[in-house]
């Protein structure tokens, strides 16, 4: 079988070394050692100036709303995964949705002024595939409206913009640690920002408004991570840029198998260091789509429908918006298999059937 994604394992013994000075300390969660030198080593790794490690991508973008104190209207995109808009309803906002843009696949800037209400409180944009959004629109349109900017960055670990970490934009930027990702803590999150008040309370929220121990400062939710999440990222990070290389290698390779078929790719802007978290493929119709999914079903490749569907079709939404090109592309977008022991004998497996079905 040839899936989507397989979360990438480090060296058994090079973590049980962290799981024994765990167990002989018996200090388990709550702010251990673990998790501040895994802060500390990702801040030098990113070149960022402050972050919180938390449990999921999910909670991070909860913190933000919340440190932010949003209310009303959330600008956002249609094409993310769930966790984008559910976060903003579970934090009793409400997503209203702009199209995307047709190349990045990201929320379009010449389409949120005209969305702005006197509600709205902030954008929340993802940087879908990790793709930099067109952050400098984004908050040039902010800063003239009074609108506070979160940049859902899941897929963005080690992307930067002009030289310089992607998660140095926006007023708080998010990132998930899940396992399926480049960089990974099995489950896990942070959340970044340049603004001290901010990062005070999300450490507040992070662990339950607690102010000392019998003290509370604000309303908290358990947003801590374990030792044992903190000592599974401290060792992959070890192999962060390996693994980079690796998947730039398999993307190059899925290029040149690709590149004579009638099928187009996400644009990755200039200026922008790219990451290779994902390799999407767009068709030309949702019917192809369907057929090559099937064909490759067939013979074991579990490719992805990623992000199907869109957002703003949630079945637990008031209303839904109009957002054509979103709805276009993600019926007819495809997330093939990447992963960092995926074999080159294996890529030449699913783009054979690619050629096949479409030739």
């Amino acid at each position: 079988m040839i899936p989507v994604t397989k979360p990438f394992l480090p060296p058994l013994n090079e973590y049980q070394s962290y799981v024994e000075h765990i167990w002989n300390r018996n200090w388990l969660t709550n702010d251990g050692p673990l998790v501040n030198e895994l802060e500390k080593k990702l801040k030098e790794k990113l070149k960022v100036e402050q972050l919180l490690f938390v449990t999921n991508g999910t909670i991070a973008i909860q913190l933000a709303i919340r440190a932010l104190n949003l209310t009303g209207k959330i600008i956002t995109t249609p094409f993310s995964y769930v966790a984008t808009t559910s976060s903003i309803i579970w934090e009793n906002c409400e997503p209203l949705f702009v199209d995307i843009d047709p190349g990045t696949c990201n929320l379009a800037p010449e389409k949120i002024e005209a969305a702005i209400t006197k509600d709205t409180s902030a954008i929340l944009a993802t940087h879908v595939y990790g793709i930099p959004c067109a952050v400098e629109q984004i908050e040039s349109i902010a800063k003239k409206h009074g609108l506070k900017v979160i940049y859902d960055g899941a897929h963005a670990f080690g992307v930067k913009y002009k030289g310089e970490s992607i998660f140095n934009w926006g007023d708080i930027s998010t990132c998930s640690f899940h396992a399926t990702k480049l960089f990974h803590t099995v489950e896990g999150g942070a959340v970044f920002t340049k603004d001290p008040e901010y990062l005070k309370r999300m450490k507040y929220h992070r662990n339950f408004g607690h102010d000392g121990f019998d003290k509370f400062a604000m309303l908290g939710i358990n947003g801590k991570n374990s030792e044992f999440h903190a000592a599974m990222g401290i060792v992959n990070l070890n192999y962060a840029e390996r693994i980079l290389e690796k998947r730039k290698f398999l993307c190059e390779t899925y290029d040149e198998q690709l590149n004579s078929l009638n099928i187009s790719r996400p644009v990755i802007p200039a200026d922008c260091t790219y990451n290779f978290a994902y390799y999407p493929v767009i068709f030309d119709s949702e019917n192809t789509l369907l057929k090559l999914m099937k064909a490759m079903n067939g013979q074991n490749i579990f490719p992805r429908r990623y992000f199907y569907p869109t957002l703003d079709s949630l079945s637990f939404l008031k209303s839904g918006n109009n957002c054509p090109v979103a709805s276009s592309i993600a019926s007819r977008i495809l997330c093939l298999p990447l992963f960092d022991s995926l074999e080159l004998s294996e890529i030449e497996q699913v783009c054979a059937v690619i050629k096949k079905e479409i030739n």
